[in-house]
């Protein structure tokens, strides 16, 4: 369905929701992309046609009581002669058409608003037809109705064309398709967009002065990138499943990353000639659009939201736009509790100050203007009231609950949990400024965002123009060496196969099933992790020898370090505890699950007691993450007729359990259609869990595969609790700041960071709970 996206040019400055229900994410909410066009067309309408009336149809003079009007009608009140009305400010519509034809620049702007509104007229129409053929599939071929279908999962959808595949041949080039090919056809260009980030190809890491290393990716940018190399003029593909053969040869390489510089460079300088266009309507569009919500809520622009680049960084290999906007969404809170775990002594100060002085000032004018309301027309003095309060608020969100602690390695564990990725040098420097500015980059505020937008107009063709054409060569090379066809699906990404062996990473569990190079490995162990997703994903996908291979080879190493961890009847006991921690809600059993091994490191170095009243000796999240994954895998075994061929579905969610057998009564109790969607909703989220245990997981493997000198040892070792409470320095007064030197930060789980955030007068582990971020 990729292939009828409408790519849209410089598209509007948006935001995107970020927290969803659980298993939202996985239904089809259905939204007429038509529908949404059509408004588009009316949104561009209405702001050329009411800019222009603004400009030449409005008298400023009379509007701000510059010039007198006088009124001589009869019957009318001496003393409303001189009272400016709306209709005094608004010219005549002769004299405003005559100004407007006056004014060639007018003309020539509303001439190329129009040529560009017709254009994207007919590419509504056009999509319009793609749009009902789509409609027409899945009502005659799928058999799923338009109104029913926001209540179909994508599992669902997708297992029906491949039905479909299996009695119609629709595909004539394989007599089968599999879940792999159908997110290849509908992610061909994204997954190579993933491959490029991933390998750094693509020039989104600036240099600047003052400013160091900073990460610049916007729509206008990433339209651009799209349009050089998969569907614009000169591109390098010929249609949309094929790239052209010539780029498949490396004879003339040098010759074709020529022709492909110049075409960057006609670009660029195509970008540099519409550019005082684009950025007009960007700014307008901005401030029709976030004025009011300024006005009304100014701590809007101190929200973050999940930024161009980190929605590509943090991207699986054939991973859907609903199924990564709900992991990110899941990871959305704990990212932003650990951003705000972050102060700045010196901008609290300050903050303060201008809150207070700017308070007072607000303070002295509200009074005036309650004690007597004609304060308010004195000049300027609503703006000031208004400005004032943007400032107060702004301020006060830099001021810090004094009453709040944080654990950053732990929180920071929390959002890997969720966003599966993250470069190696931020374990055990969770609480360095360093770091976050790096998780800044993926999480930007959304003040930051709209600044981005704004500039794009300008910073782009200079990027295109000065940058990307000096990775000309290595654009053409990597098309070349990293493009593989396949039989009905056409050209892809070979990193979109997820080949252990030729794209596998050996520091991440690939060691001897790998034959790649350092130039054909995956970065950030993206390979494995997106082969585990896939498949967790897509259960009844059967994957290729390599990757089973693979599976199978995770499966044991579980298998065996749960031997050392924690038993899982413990951790099923803590899960009601940790998910209330988490949420102020009432956890499903997946929240729980997940909840329960990355508080377990936290409640064992608390030295709190276990369900059996035993002490329990310190273990790593790691630990208790294999064996969680151990447990799902022996409940695989415990039911193989219910079981999936490679997801492990926990036996928790089988009606002769008893731990989520409320569940089940609540889906036995509801309609067909209802059980349906709570049982595909809870699936997801044991998958979307399961996930997560294995990302912590294969993290902890990696870390000791890549540092086993800052590892070795801490996985069996466990720290006696005296040597915890009499050499950290923590006195009945309260929890030290300074950091804690004889235990080695760079552990997640580890004794250490619990020690970092944990109070002697905490005697409530709820309270220690909530202090430590987990709340």
């Amino acid at each position: 369905m990729a292939n009828f996206e409408a790519y849209q040019e410089y598209q509007r400055i948006e935001d995107f929701e970020e927290d969803s229900p659980p298993g939202e994410e996985d239904l089809l909410v259905h939204v007429p992309e038509s529908l949404k066009e059509f408004f588009e067309l009316i949104q561009f309408l209405f702001v050329v046609t009411f800019t222009t009336f603004l400009v030449n149809c409005v008298e400023y003079d009379v509007l701000f009581a510059n010039r007198a009007v006088n009124h001589t009608g009869q019957g009318q009140n001496p003393s409303e002669r001189s009272k400016v009305t709306l209709p005094d400010a608004i010219l005549p519509s002769q004299q405003c058409k005559q100004r407007i034809q006056e004014n060639s620049w007018i003309i020539f702007l509303l001439i190329m608003a129009a040529i560009f509104w017709i254009y994207r007229l007919v590419k509504v129409f056009c999509n319009v037809l793609s749009y009902w053929e789509i409609r027409q599939f899945y009502i005659k071929a799928l058999k799923i109705k338009m109104d029913e279908l926001c209540n179909f999962t994508w599992q669902e959808v997708q297992d029906r064309l491949i039905s479909l595949q299996r009695e119609q041949q629709m595909c004539i080039h394989k007599k089968e398709l599999t879940e792999l090919d159908i997110y290849h056809r509908i992610l061909r260009f994204k997954n190579y967009m993933v491959a490029m980030i991933n390998k750094s190809l693509l020039p989104v890491h600036l240099q600047l002065p003052l400013l160091g290393n900073v990460v610049f990716l916007t729509q206008g940018l990433k339209y651009n990138f799209e349009l050089i190399l998969f569907w614009g003029p000169g591109s390098l593909f010929q249609n949309k499943w094929n790239l052209h053969p010539k780029y498949k040869r490396s004879g003339n390489r040098l010759e074709l990353a020529q022709k492909l510089s110049r075409v960057i460079l006609l670009i660029g300088l195509a970008n540099l000639l519409l550019c005082p266009f684009i950025l007009v309507w960007q700014v307008l569009y901005a401030f029709f659009s976030y004025t009011e919500v300024i006005r009304r809520e100014p701590g809007s622009l101190g929200a973050r939201r999940w930024s161009l680049f980190g929605r590509l960084y943090l991207r699986h290999f054939n991973e859907l736009n609903h199924e990564l906007h709900g992991r990110l969404g899941r990871g959305y809170k704990p990212t932003s509790k650990y951003m705000n775990s972050f102060t700045s002594p010196l901008l609290t100060v300050l903050a303060k100050n201008v809150a207070f002085f700017s308070g007072s000032v607000l303070a002295v004018l509200i009074a005036l203007t309650v004690y007597d309301e004609d304060v308010l027309t004195v000049q300027h003095i609503l703006t000031v009231i208004t400005v004032l309060g943007v400032v107060i608020t702004i301020t006060r969100s830099f001021i810090p609950d004094e009453h709040m602690v944080w654990c950053p390695e732990q929180l920071l564990q929390c959002v890997l949990a969720h966003i599966h990725y993250m470069p190696d040098h931020w374990r055990g420097n969770a609480n360095k400024s360093e770091t976050r500015d790096e998780v800044a980059q993926l999480f930007q505020y959304k003040a930051v965002f709209i600044l981005e937008e704004l500039l794009s107009p300008i910073v782009t063709p200079f990027i295109l123009i000065f940058h990307l054409r000096n990775k000309s060569l290595e654009i053409i090379d990597f098309f070349r060496n990293f493009t593989v066809e396949v039989v009905g699906v056409g050209d892809i990404c070979s990193f979109a196969q997820m080949d252990i062996r030729r794209h596998g990473n050996p520091t991440w569990m690939s060691e001897g099933q790998t034959e790649a190079s350092l130039y054909q490995q995956a970065e950030n162990g993206k390979t494995e992790l997106s082969l585990m997703h896939f498949t967790i994903k897509n259960p009844r996908w059967q994957p290729p020898q390599e990757s089973s291979l693979f599976i199978s080879h995770l499966k044991e190493k579980v298998q065996h370090d749960a031997q050392g961890g924690p038993s899982t009847q413990l951790l099923l006991s803590e899960a009601p505890l940790c998910t209330s921690l988490h949420s102020n809600e009432s956890g499903t059993g997946p929240e729980s699950l997940l909840a329960s091994v990355l508080a377990h490191p936290i409640l064992t170095a608390s030295g709190l007691q276990g369900k059996d009243h035993r002490f329990v000796p310190p273990s790593s999240a790691a630990s208790a993450a294999a064996s969680v994954l151990a447990s799902l895998s022996t409940s695989h075994h415990a039911h193989p007729s219910r079981s999936r061929p490679h997801g492990l579905l926990p036996s928790s969610v089988y009606p002769e359990t008893t731990m989520y057998r409320s569940d089940r009564t609540v889906i036995n109790s509801m309609s067909k259609s209802d059980s349906r969607i709570r049982s595909n909703a809870l699936h997801s989220e044991f998958a979307s869990a399961e996930m997560s245990l294995h990302a912590i997981y294969m993290h902890e493997l990696h870390q000791h595969s890549s540092h086993p000198q800052r590892t070795s040892g801490q996985w069996q070792s466990s720290v006696p609790m005296r040597d915890l409470h009499t050499n950290t320095g923590f006195h009945s007064h309260g929890c030290q700041s300074s950091n804690i030197s004889m235990l080695a930060p760079a552990h997640l789980g580890h004794a250490s960071q619990f020690m970092k955030c944990l109070c002697h007068k905490c005697l409530h582990f709820s309270f220690f709970a909530e202090h430590c971020g987990l709340i």
